[in-house]
């Protein structure tokens, strides 16, 4: 058997340093969007019409300009 890095190991390259920043911060954009998410879901499972911020969940996209 041969001895390999545990990164080697598990497929993972030596990456270059904004190889390894861009990954840092897909992963933290990655983590916000699930814990948002996770947040959409639990207002809806609890049947209540607005989210967290006080935003309703139904005018996510509309304009904040009722003429428009």
């Amino acid at each position: 058997m041969t001895s390999k890095t545990p990164d080697l190991a598990a497929g993972k390259a030596k990456r270059s340093a904004s190889e390894q920043g861009r990954e840092a911060r897909l992963k933290a954009a990655l983590k916000a969007n699930m814990a948002r998410r996770k947040a959409q879901a639990k207002v809806r499972a609890a049947g209540a019409d607005t989210a967290p911020s006080g935003v309703d969940i139904g005018d996510a996209g509309a304009s904040p300009h009722k003429d428009e």
